[in-house]
């Protein structure tokens, strides 16, 4: 096998003695396949920040993905159902279907989120518009950071709530429309109007015609901001 004697009773007394490398390749397979049971979803790169910050043990991200390979371990990902363009959504379906009609204030109510620029800084600008009078009820402005803050959507909602009620109509049901943004989605807002007499109502996935009013208004603020 052309191996010198000396090499192969060298390897002969070594052989089951384990060097540094894999003891490291060991004891990551152990933090990897814990962190992996409690994280089914994390991948490889979230397996080592978490490793990183709770043992101060910096390895690179190649290696944890060489583990995850040789453990057979792959990041268990959740599987959304893909929506079609004008389709409903289930939960709340589009009650409005272009009736615009209203005979009192707050009987439907359309919101929506928007960003707008202004003076190098973007705001995200969320607000409810009543279809009666196109009254503005409530708005909120602030900066925008990467994604649109739901505590900010709960403090408007929650304000739109409390003027409904100061203008007595409390106990006279208010549809509200929004499209099916993943916030105007969520259990949590939901949870927010769960005790005032307010029924859901959104859009058609990709069908911003189903809301023309505040889409109409989101571009007039934007024409009169620019100019």
């Amino acid at each position: 096998m052309n191996i010198s004697r000396s090499g192969y009773y060298k390897w002969l007394k070594t052989k089951d003695v384990l060097n540094r490398y894999e003891i490291n390749r060991r004891d990551l397979e152990e933090l990897i396949r814990d962190i992996h049971q409690k994280k089914p979803s994390y991948g490889y790169r979230r397996i080592n920040a978490i490793i990183r910050r709770k043992t101060g043990w910096y390895v690179s991200d190649n290696l944890i993905h060489k583990v995850c390979k040789i453990l057979k371990i792959r990041s268990k990902t959740k599987h959304y159902k893909k929506y079609t363009k004008g389709e409903e959504l289930i939960k709340y379906p589009n009650l409005i279907n272009g009736n615009w009609k209203t005979t009192r204030p707050l009987e439907k109510v359309v919101t929506d989120t928007t960003v707008i620029s202004f003076k190098n800084q973007r705001y995200d600008w969320i607000y409810y518009i009543d279809v009666f009078n196109d009254e503005i009820i409530d708005s909120n402005v602030k900066p925008f950071l990467h994604f649109s803050n739901p505590i900010n959507h709960k403090l408007t909602l929650e304000s739109m709530l409390e003027n409904k009620i100061k203008r007595g109509y409390k106990s006279q049901d208010t549809i509200m429309h929004s499209d099916q943004g993943i916030i105007y989605s969520s259990i949590a807002l939901s949870q927010v109007h769960k005790d005032y007499t307010i029924t859901r109502s959104m859009s058609r996935i990709g069908t911003p015609t189903d809301n023309p009013i505040i889409e109409s208004k989101n571009g007039m603020v934007k024409e009169r901001n620019v100019y």
